[in-house]
């Protein structure tokens, strides 16, 4: 059985995932750590764990979810993991910090591997399934585990909300799209952790969220 650990970083109150299963296997989704404090946090609760971080992967390259990218290869020896239509979106990261005032980042690595939609991505004994998600961004990707009912949805979908499109890349009815077509299909009990805020439900989100029901 999967798990899911969330940790909130860094100014932009960024969910970072850890999954893993009994293998202690784990994969570690947007690393958003970004103070000496929260990297600790993150190795500390790692090494309780006894778990084994053996994939680094963004859900997409906004500039809060890949904070910790270059400190979570270097402390695990993990190559990054990315859709490649998000590398001109990984690519301006130092460029998007100083445009924010956010000082004293680390440049991500390059990514080592590209993902694509329909891949499988294993570890341990769990498999997810990739989904392809843009409008938040320009090639934003979510993981869904059927066995366990649960999306890593990054920014696509939040609690009774969606993730902004007036970013470069964004577009509103892009969006809305992933996520009548490839999310709401998964069903209404699968759980959804996103990139901020509280998880929720398909389900939920189907009567209560504003943009997607018709009440916006």
């Amino acid at each position: 059985m999967a798990l899911v650990a969330k940790f909130t970083f860094n100014p932009f109150q960024e969910n970072t995932y850890i999954v893993y299963d009994e293998t202690k296997e784990c994969i570690i989704f947007d690393p958003g750590m970004y103070t000496e404090a929260e990297k600790k946090h993150f190795t500390d609760f790692i090494e309780s764990a006894g778990l084994k971080p053996v994939r680094l992967i963004n859900t997409h390259c906004h500039l809060d979810h890949v904070f910790g990218n270059k400190f979570v290869a270097d402390t695990y020896q993990l190559g990054l993991e990315i859709h490649k239509g998000e590398v001109p979106v990984l690519e301006s990261f130092t460029q998007t910090c100083a445009m924010y005032g956010v000082p004293n980042v680390e440049a991500s690595p390059a990514p080592s591997h590209f993902i694509e939609e329909g891949d499988s991505i294993t570890f341990g004994n769990t498999s997810l399934s990739v989904l392809f998600t843009p409008g938040h961004s320009p090639a934003s990707i979510s993981f869904f585990c059927a066995a366990d009912q649960f999306l890593i949805a990054g920014d696509v979908l939040f609690r009774e909300s969606i993730g902004r499109t007036d970013l470069p890349g964004g577009d509103m009815k892009t969006l809305l799209d992933s996520i009548r077509e490839k999310c709401f299909p998964l069903g209404d009990d699968v759980r959804v952790y996103s990139g901020h805020g509280e998880d929720t439900t398909i389900g939920y989100e189907k009567q209560n969220n504003p943009f997607l029901n018709g009440s916006y």
